[in-house]
């Protein structure tokens, strides 16, 4: 498998549905290894399958202080399960939208059933940084972007910029 690249925004691949993975072989362990790789080479916390054009439900998040340790999750066929009432506000950005950046709420606290790598049935839950990373990533699974919890002035402002930076780095995109 060749170097994952990540596709920038607007991309029809990022507004669609992925399929759940049906099974875990060597292809989906390498996949979602090459999906890390290329989330540390990009200096993100979490990245999606669809990202990199490939529309199956997998997800990588490391949100770890990766300087002294990583602590890399990877979760196939993530689902909320139960999230808390109380919101986290968070400043999120996404490598498919580069540069830019929003304020967003979302619930602080999130349980998700997931596979793991060796095929376990896994049910964990988290918050703060890590849950609403987990949560905008899974909104990538389902055709979603951060833009599309924002209001739509602020929306339409990000994605001017967005046209702006793909303008003038079209060759890197």
């Amino acid at each position: 498998m060749n170097k994952l690249k990540i596709i920038v925004a607007p991309d029809t691949r990022l507004n669609q549905i992925s399929k759940n993975v049906i099974s875990i072989d060597k292809d989906v362990k390498l996949t979602l290894d090459k999906m890390l790789e290329c989330m540390y080479e990009s200096n993100g916390i979490g990245l999606a399958a669809p990202q990199v054009g490939i529309l199956k439900r997998l997800v990588v998040v490391d949100c770890s202080d990766k300087k002294n340790k990583k602590k890399p999750l990877k979760l196939i066929n993530p689902e909320i399960v139960k999230f808390s009432n109380r919101l986290a506000e968070f400043e999120e950005g996404c490598l498919s939208l580069p540069t830019q950046f929003a304020l967003v709420k979302r619930p602080e606290q999130v349980k998700i059933n997931f596979i793991d790598e060796a095929g376990n049935p896994c049910t964990n839950t988290f918050e703060g940084l890590e849950a609403t990373c987990i949560q905008h990533e899974i909104d990538h699974l389902n055709g979603k972007l951060f833009v599309d919890h924002i209001s739509k002035l602020k929306k339409s402002i990000i994605l001017k910029k967005l046209q702006k930076y793909k303008k003038k780095n079209q060759n890197n995109v």
